[in-house]
């Protein structure tokens, strides 16, 4: 990848760029899958972030878990999870992504320092992502809560290795200098 693609991955629409990783350890938790579905998508969180080099743990000091992942199978079931408006901070929400015909959503929060403090990704698992194959949907889950991409990425060597070069120790956990992808492109072929 150039610094330029870089650059674009983390670019919003309003021209604002933010990279930022995670500042804390990853305390993960994921409601409404199967079992044998959890497993797979637990085993691509924990291969993701052992990629990064950064620690998972069980629970967070300050929010029990921090890494939320909700699956459901049309927008409306999220209506039964309690103060959804209060975790997100968004009233409403349900009736958005519906009307959006979103097939994902993510938000994340940050530490006073930048870093993501914690992310709350939605799945509606019908319509597009129905016949989505279990283990490349997580892996591609994992990424998208990984850093704060501004696009969707799919899974691949180039994104991989982008993700470990911002997980280096050495750089900020977070960025709003589009610069910093020179920093990334550079650090890409040690990642």
């Amino acid at each position: 990848m150039t610094a330029d693609q870089i650059a674009a991955s983390f670019t919003r629409a309003d021209g604002t760029f933010l990279c930022a990783r995670w500042g804390r350890p990853v305390a993960p938790v994921i409601f409404g899958l199967a079992d044998e579905s959890l497993d797979i998508f637990r085993g691509a969180i924990r291969a993701g972030f052992a990629h990064a080099r950064h620690p998972l743990t069980q629970t967070d000091p300050d929010m029990g878990a921090n890494l939320m992942l909700f699956f459901v199978r049309d927008w409306p079931e999220l209506v039964g999870i309690p103060d959804l408006d209060r975790l997100t901070d968004a009233p409403g929400l349900p009736d958005r992504l519906a009307r959006a015909d979103a097939d994902q959503y993510r938000m994340f929060r940050f530490d006073a320092n930048g870093g993501i403090r914690a992310c709350l990704g939605f799945v509606r698992m019908e319509g597009r992502l129905a016949d989505s194959h279990p283990a490349r949907l997580a892996e591609a889950l994992f990424m998208r809560c990984a850093l704060t991409f501004a696009q969707d990425v799919a899974p691949s060597p180039g994104t991989a290795a982008l993700i470990r070069a911002a997980y280096d120790p050495v750089l900020p956990v977070a960025a709003a200098d589009p610069a910093h992808a020179l920093r990334l492109a550079a650090r890409m072929g040690d990642a």
